[in-house]
């Protein structure tokens, strides 16, 4: 029986998050020095929908771009293609035959089972980027950050280190989820710039 992960909760959460985001707040900086909040936030409706199709094997355009091709932005009407492409995404991965076989994401092709890993991941990370860079509260469940910390760890240990930048120190005894920021190289403590 192949083992399927439920993204509902994480999903669920950085969709809150995306709707408590103000208008005001769109050009404000995030962890990812490349991106605004309005970027970062074009860059989850991009990556909830490609993963959506990456899950249901529907391969073409959507799974073949490089994400870091274009430079991604919101749209009129943003909140709810989010919204709607989260609730897809939670929905196809909750399918067993997505973490079958193998699938594309980003133009790699590799085992549904890791897509699967990376895309959960994808909302983990950047849900946490969204509510540093809005003040907002984050606590996602510790099943989510449990399968980041797997996945990060893997990174960590290799060679080519994929995405991620080297791992940041935190204690031993650091709180889980900044364990899992640390080791994708974000800096746990991380606060918005003052001007």
């Amino acid at each position: 029986m192949t083992e399927t992960i439920d993204f509902a909760a994480q999903a669920r959460l950085v969709s809150q998050l995306a709707a408590r985001t103000a208008e005001e707040q769109l050009d404000a900086p995030t962890p990812c020095e490349a991106y605004a909040v309005r970027h970062l936030l074009g860059h989850l409706v991009g990556l909830a929908a490609a993963f959506q199709e990456a899950a249901r094997k529907n391969l073409g355009p959507m799974t073949s771009v490089d994400p870091g091709a274009t430079e991604p932005d919101v749209e009129p009407g943003w909140r709810t293609e989010l919204d709607r492409n989260l609730q897809g995404m939670a929905e196809a991965w909750h399918a067993p035959e997505a973490w079958e076989g193998e699938t594309q994401a980003g133009g790699v092709a590799l085992p549904a089972a890791i897509a699967g890993r990376i895309a959960l991941n994808e909302l983990v990370l950047h849900g946490w980027d969204l509510a540093r860079a809005t003040g907002q509260e984050y606590a996602p469940d510790t099943a989510s950050l449990g399968v980041s910390y797997a996945l990060l760890t893997q990174f960590a240990e290799s060679p080519e280190r994929g995405p991620f930048g080297p791992p940041v120190e935190v204690a031993a005894d650091a709180p889980f989820l900044d364990q899992v920021v640390a080791l994708s190289g974000r800096r746990p403590d991380w606060t918005p710039p003052t001007s």
